[in-house]
């Protein structure tokens, strides 16, 4: 069974579509038809169920996918092995987070003593990192911890609790402490509904007897601090995110409430081999971060 087929095989699983994977491989739709109709027969069974334009995978589909997904991570893994052996200090890292502004330090401080390994960061969901990393579309996360999953280790940076934010110029800059009920009377800004922390806020209120309503929802933080402050309303996030946008005219407001607390951390792929540029990574946010372990 060649590697050709088996990546063939891949791409139309991520596309659920002919056209689109053969677009993305450089062959022609029926080319690519055909190499399936290839794998099949030597498997002896039918890899996806064609209703009209859709596609979907059989249960032998699923099987064969999972199988192929370690391959090629086995061999990305054999690659990291040789370059090592080669003594290179190399290597590229994809990483997923949930509000990214978090890694700028570390970033340009790991790119000055790394040079040679690429880093390209994307601002995920907590669930969107850990799918990600197990499709291994990803090579580690920092979000927001417990994860549970037997694939994937986790190592704690740090606990922030959850503040309010206001513009300097907000009657409520004024207090030392709010009760979320509070927030009511006010324009909210949040996370969308699908991030773990947008959750955790909703929960607590609809415990508490109400619900905040937010006129816009934004995944990118800065974004959400702007929006927050242009029209004088309130938003609410950990304290460690906040004081990654002080160049804003911002205000924290500590919430009087018993809110959990929430932890970062570092997530990864379990393995007898860690590529040497996520062990260089995950050594230099731990050094970044993990010197203050008090709640910040």
């Amino acid at each position: 069974m060649e590697l050709r087929l088996l990546k063939y095989f891949q791409t139309v699983c991520e596309e659920l579509h002919f056209t689109r994977a053969a677009e993305k491989l450089g062959i022609s739709q029926p080319t690519l038809s055909q190499q399936i109709r290839l794998l099949e027969s030597q498997l002896e069974d039918d890899l996806f169920l064609r209703v009209g334009k859709k596609i979907e995978l059989t249960a032998a589909g699923t099987i064969l996918l999972e199988h192929v997904n370690r391959i090629f991570l086995e061999m990305e893994i054999a690659k990291e092995k040789i370059q090592e052996l080669k003594g290179l200090n190399r290597g590229q890292l994809r990483i997923g987070t949930s509000g990214n502004h978090l890694l700028y330090a570390a970033l340009l401080s790991f790119h000055q003593q790394y040079p040679n390994i690429k880093l390209s960061v994307f601002d995920l969901t907590t669930e969107e990192t850990v799918l990600k990393i197990l499709n291994s579309e990803l090579d580690m996360g920092v979000v927001f911890l417990p994860i549970y999953h037997q694939q994937l280790e986790s190592i704690p940076l740090f606990s922030s609790e959850l503040s309010v934010a206001v513009s300097i110029t907000h009657p409520f800059a004024e207090k030392e402490e709010i009760q979320l009920e509070e927030l009511q009377s006010q324009p909210i800004f949040l996370l969308p509904e699908h991030y773990l922390l947008r959750q955790s806020i909703d929960k607590h209120c609809l415990e508490l007897g109400f619900t905040l309503n937010p006129i816009v929802e934004l995944s990118d933080i800065y974004s959400l601090v702007r929006m927050t402050i242009l029209h004088n309303g309130a938003t609410i996030l950990p304290r460690q995110y906040l004081n990654g946008v002080t160049d804003l005219p911002i205000k924290l407001v500590k919430i009087s409430d018993s809110l959990p607390i929430k932890k970062v951390g570092i997530i990864y792929r379990q393995g007898d081999f860690i590529p040497y540029a996520i062990q260089a990574f995950i050594h230099h946010l731990t050094t970044h971060y993990i010197d203050d372990q008090t709640v910040i």
